[in-house]
């Protein structure tokens, strides 16, 4: 099964819908599109209509903003200015995409979600989680992943990752080890603080243990509903 296209005069509606919500969160390098892809496969492959997607980005805003953001060349963006672009482009990616897909009853699977804003810009640029979080929620009408699975990382061992070869780190991957440490501290207290809704996995283990382990608590929720 393909993943779902959505029509553009679909409209949002007020809650999550009959769909599931799965956000993948962690720091630059964990892992996360692998796993996302990953278990987009293996959903497809057992029937179930998926719609993967990613932030910044998801929409044509989004995905301007996404390169305003995170590329080299822009000038200087300031903390707040960058929680406000992260926050506008996730709004659009909440009102345009994720609620009509979920109220289709697609599994909708994100590539970061709110949690990174609140460790970037609330931890890792001293904005304040609790404020970034408010922030976000409203940009979102409050709508929240069923499950967040977390990669975690060492800062040491994700700028490893993500510069093999000649890839190139974007403007936050570029940050120095102490900000990408405040990153990983502040994700594993938000998943510390709501276990129930998370699924926190060494990033360093096999990707076929990794993938393994997601699909079961994602089949897990999926067989909750049915």
């Amino acid at each position: 099964m393909t993943t779902q296209r959505l029509k553009q005069d679909q409209s949002p509606t007020p809650d999550s819908g009959p769909g599931l919500f799965i956000a993948f969160e962690g720091g630059d390098g964990a892992g996360k599109s692998t796993q996302a892809a990953r278990l987009a496969e293996s959903l497809e492959s057992l029937g179930f209509s998926v719609l993967r997607t990613r932030e910044p980005g998801g929409t044509p805003i989004g995905e301007k903003l996404r390169s305003l953001v995170l590329d080299h060349g822009h000038g200087t963006i300031d903390p707040r200015t960058e929680a406000l672009m992260f926050a506008a482009s996730r709004a659009a990616h909440a009102s345009q995409v994720i609620r009509p897909a979920l109220a289709q009853g697609s599994v909708v699977i994100t590539d970061r979600y709110i949690d990174s804003s609140v460790a970037y810009q609330g931890a890792g640029r001293d904005l304040g989680t609790v404020d970034v979080r408010r922030l976000n929620e409203w940009a979102t009408e409050g709508l929240e992943p069923d499950l967040t699975v977390l990669l975690d990382v060492h800062p040491g061992d994700g700028r490893d990752r993500r510069t093999a070869g000649d890839a190139a780190e974007d403007r936050l991957e570029s940050e120095p080890d102490d900000f990408h440490a405040r990153i990983r501290a502040a994700f594993l207290e938000l998943a510390e603080a709501r276990p129930e809704t998370y699924l926190v996995l060494p990033a360093k283990d096999a990707v076929e243990n990794l993938a393994a382990q997601i699909l079961r608590r994602v089949q897990d929720l999926l067989g909750s509903r049915t």
